[in-house]
């Protein structure tokens, strides 16, 4: 008779390593499933994809199955993201001396780094299409060229990839080559959102006071408790820490309220005025010029919505890459985007950037 092993009978086959539970906070379940499923890939040599929201901990994952690999070399993370697409070629595979203009010196790239080690391209699906082909090639023959170079170098490493994208979804659209996603996605490992885990906030909170020097341990009420679990937290681990620092600086020293906790969720201050605020009017809050929408509708007897929300949607995308001095992702930040959505709206609505 067949025998098939069950997520429980992979438990026993892989008790999980105590130096996880340093590495990754949260006893909740979905966290003790992390674990497990770390301590079960992490001492084999094939890729791992890690997919999840942003700042949920993708890195940190990475962090752990490296150190539990027993890989000798290094960890190199490389961020995709923030390395221009020109320049990408050349800093993970290097590049030879008078290869392109400005090559005054051999480059070794971060692959070459990585010997004996962990490559971690994070948000891999903002590689380029051309740099996909190279790291598909040097995954399959364990060897690189360096731009402008002639012979094969041998190269030993592992690589973990991370990304908050859908990159099926990229593969359907021709922005991601189906062959190097099979290729780095031998196993998939997904970071769960913090909202998925609310139990392990406060644990995550008593770590981060650990780490902080000198700092105090942040007191809550119940009630400011159980709305920071009640939240659902976009900017999830990431967020918290945000929240933790601005606790830290406007209530130490005190056991903080629900109120009070409702301050630090927000990253702006707001003081009281010293008249009463009265609500603001649909019509004001709109962006600067919109039309008046009682005398349109009075006169036409019909509005068109969808129009009229895309005319206010480009009107206040604009404002925002105004503020930001055409800087998307600052302007993302402002509106509260990935920027990889605001660049999608930019495109679909027609507005340009000089930072695209």
């Amino acid at each position: 008779m067949a025998s098939y092993w069950t997520a429980s009978s992979l438990t026993e086959q892989f008790p999980i390593d105590l130096r996880l539970d340093a590495l990754l906070i949260g006893e909740s379940p979905v966290m003790r499933r992390v674990k497990q499923t770390i301590n079960i890939i992490a001492p084999s040599d094939v890729p791992v994809l890690i997919t999840g929201p942003t700042g949920a901990g993708k890195e940190v994952v990475a962090n752990a199955l490296h150190l539990m690999s027993g890989r000798a070399g290094p960890m190199i993370p490389v961020n995709c993201g923030a390395i221009p697409a020109d320049l990408l070629e050349s800093e993970l595979f290097g590049h030879e001396k008078g290869s392109f203009t400005g090559a005054l010196n051999r480059r070794i790239g971060l692959i070459e780094q990585a010997e004996g080690g962990t490559l971690f391209l994070d948000e891999i699906g903002e590689t380029p299409l051309h740099v996909q082909v190279k790291l598909l090639r040097a995954l399959e023959t364990q060897t690189i060229q360096r731009v402008g170079g002639g012979e094969p170098i041998a190269v030993n490493f592992r690589l973990l990839s991370a990304t908050h994208r859908d990159l099926h979804q990229d593969v359907a659209e021709k922005r991601f080559r189906e062959d190097l996603l099979f290729r780095i996605e031998v196993f998939s490992l997904c970071m769960p959102a913090l909202r998925e885990h609310p139990e392990d906030i406060p644990q995550i909170l008593r770590i981060m006071e650990q780490g902080d020097r000198g700092g105090t341990m942040l007191q809550l009420t119940p009630g400011a408790l159980a709305l920071l679990m009640a939240y659902e937290w976009p900017g999830n681990v990431r967020e918290l820490r945000n929240f933790h620092d601005r606790a830290q600086i406007l209530f130490r020293n005190r056991t903080i309220t629900e109120e009070e906790a409702r301050v630090a969720m927000v990253p702006h201050l707001s003081f009281p005025s010293s008249t009463a605020a009265q609500p603001e009017p649909i019509e004001e809050a709109l962006p600067v010029g919109a039309p008046d929408l009682k005398e349109m509708l009075s006169e036409t007897g019909s509005l068109d919505l969808r129009t009229m929300l895309q005319r206010v949607e480009v009107k206040v995308i604009q404002s925002a890459l105004e503020l930001s001095q055409g800087r998307v992702t600052h302007a993302a930040e402002m509106l509260r985007l990935k920027r990889t959505t605001l660049i999608s709206r930019m495109q679909k609505l027609g507005i340009e950037s000089d930072s695209l």
